[in-house]
């Protein structure tokens, strides 16, 4: 059977995330509308602009109904912005920003710097898979507290930068421009079992 996973399309990174999930056999849908979540075995919210895509998402009436999938054990995977969105908590957001929740963390945003912070990084996380994680990292945020959530990766200095809870995962990275697929394929898994 073939897996049907949504990919947040409001704003940020989407395409590349879409070509990355298809590569890896699945149908993926872009969710705009409310409609577009009952299709869906599983939701990747793509890195961007975290603030943008909780303004968007109210706006179009998706944020109430993605937040009761969530809450109903919908699979998901967020890379950066997405991260801050599946945060249960924010150490520093926007006045009035808002998360969808569903990771029992605290996530830092823009916790390296400006986009000329940005940087590229092998990470060791054995929790992942042998071999290093490539991984880039734009403006990303850090897990200032991972919480109940199980850590899958840290930079070198401790700072947490992956995690996941139940059928939730999220990285501060951005796996899909590197060709990293081992996230991917951890989400599909759980978008499978669904």
């Amino acid at each position: 059977m073939v897996t049907t996973v949504g990919v947040l399309a409001l704003q940020g990174g989407v395409r590349e995330h879409v070509r990355m999930l298809e590569s890896l056999g699945a149908r993926v849908s872009r969710v705009r509308r409310p409609e577009d979540l009952e299709r869906i075995d599983g939701i990747l919210l793509p890195g961007g602009e975290s603030t943008v895509i909780d303004r968007l998402a109210r706006s179009f009436g998706l944020r109430d109904p993605l937040v009761a999938r969530l809450r109903a054990g919908l699979p998901a995977f967020g890379t950066c912005a997405g991260m801050i969105l599946l945060a249960d908590r924010l150490a520093d957001g926007a006045a009035g920003q808002r998360t969808f929740g569903g990771l029992d963390v605290t996530v830092r945003r823009n916790a390296f710097g400006g986009q000329a912070a940005s940087f590229d990084a092998l990470l060791d996380a054995p929790a992942i898979g042998p071999g290093p994680v490539a991984a880039t990292f734009i403006r990303a945020p850090i897990v200032a507290d991972p919480g109940s959530a199980d850590v899958l990766a840290s930079l070198p200095d401790g700072r947490v930068v992956a995690v996941e809870q139940g059928p939730i995962l999220a990285a501060a990275f951005h796996p899909e421009l590197t060709g990293e697929d081992r996230l991917h394929r951890r989400f599909l898994a759980r978008a499978r079992a669904a």
